[in-house]
């Protein structure tokens, strides 16, 4: 089959490797026909997350059709369009027991911090990922979701995380009717953590963001305001002014340790890796909120510690809540959210691209590139069974 293949930092291409095969009774095997590239992504393409191995196919964000099904699998057959989130689990222990799906203490046997992952750094498990023609999905009857016939693929896709992290990211700011919520990051999870908190009550909303063209779109598709932090010499007195000088009363970072903004924070966190990425942010979110307030975060950083505020957070009195999103949880509230017409996921798609130039691909998103949001990897095979059905509409 055709798969995204990782040849180390900034280098992937399209090869053919083996298809997957039925490795456990559990098992299905899932026919890619969307597959996105995330942010989180980028930290591996940039060669920022340890154990991230030559050949490996990235991807946690995929839907497709069943294509095979172990014997033990009970709830899907071939046939069936699924949605798979990007957090593998169990479903039956300590913290799946009370929906922590990206805490799974069952599916990752590298690391005990993380649950695992689809096509991420072998410290999230090592499982091959989406962006591919097939996928062997394990624990089948737990993770994927049958996508219901009125879903389009383009939202289902992004139901596999973007919009959840960001819904849940909102979630865990614990948002009060009528807070002022900050934003750090203006790229898909961001755009998202914006339209959620105004579902979640915030009376004010305001995303931070360096790159002009996303910040238009987050200010036109979530209603939001909108800072280049560019033009800011001290964030943290810049949004306390914009606050009457209180702070925001939830702050978010949806960025991580890829964030820019601060020569220090790039040299030790990115260049020399003296820490686990650049926690600029960190330090804005922290920074910018006031006292009493929630810090949330779901911006992604390495395993190991940053360097942060910590006397700031203890003499605000701060909460500071972060996870991986819990997919599954979110998504009947979601899709519900999707047909009342609350939330439009694809209208954030800005580029549909042929796995065969998924190399192309990842430098147009990593280099933010041609006003590019997200990208959506269609598979040769995906194109052939809508060719087929479109034949046989007609």
């Amino acid at each position: 089959m055709l798969a995204m293949n990782y040849r180390g930092p900034y280098r992937v291409r399209a090869d053919y490797k083996p298809d997957p095969e039925i490795e456990h009774p559990g098992d299905a095997i899932v026919r890619v026909l969307r597959s996105c590239i995330c942010g989180s992504d980028l930290h591996l393409y940039h060669g920022m997350v340890p154990d991230t191995r030559v050949g490996h196919t990235f991807g946690h964000e995929f839907v497709g059709e069943v294509v095979d099904v172990g014997r033990d699998v009970q709830t899907l057959k071939a046939g069936d369009r699924v949605l798979v989130p990007f957090n593998l689990f169990c479903g039956s222990c300590f913290f799946c027991q009370r929906e922590l799906f990206g805490n799974c203490h069952n599916t990752n046997p590298e690391a005990t911090a993380v649950g695992a992952i689809y096509g991420y750094s072998h410290t999230a498990g090592g499982y091959d990922g989406g962006q591919a023609e097939y996928v062997r999905v394990p624990m089948a009857d737990v993770g994927p979701l049958p996508i219901p016939d009125d879903l389009h693929l383009d939202d289902a896709v992004l139901l596999t995380d973007a919009v959840p992290t960001g819904y849940q990211a909102a979630e865990m700011g614990d948002i009060q009717e009528g807070d002022t919520v900050v934003i750090f990051g203006a790229g898909p999870v961001g755009i998202f953590a914006a339209k959620s908190a105004w579902l979640m009550g915030a009376g004010r909303v305001i995303v931070v963001d360096e790159v002009e063209y996303r910040l238009e779109f987050v200010k036109r598709y979530a209603q939001c305001e909108v800072v280049n932090f560019r033009e800011v010499n001290d964030m943290a007195e810049h949004i306390k002014k914009m606050t009457d000088w209180m702070g925001a009363d939830v702050t978010i970072d949806c960025v991580g340790g890829d964030a820019a903004g601060s020569i220090a924070q790039t040299l030790t966190g990115r260049l020399m890796k003296m820490q686990a990425g650049a926690s600029t942010v960190l330090h804005w979110a922290i920074n910018c909120v006031r006292k009493g307030g929630n810090v949330s975060i779901v911006g992604v950083y390495g395993p190991t510690f940053n360097m942060v505020p910590m006397g700031n957070v203890l003499n605000k009195g701060l909460t500071i809540r972060a996870n991986q999103a819990s997919v599954k949880r979110h998504l009947p509230r979601l899709i519900e959210h999707i047909r009342e017409g609350r939330l439009n996921p694809k209208e954030i798609i800005t580029h549909r691209v042929p796995l065969e130039e998924v190399a192309d691909a990842y430098h147009i998103f990593s280099s933010k590139l041609d006003n590019c949001i997200k990208t959506v990897l269609i598979p040769p095979s995906a194109r052939e069974v809508q060719a087929v059905n479109a034949t046989a509409l007609h």
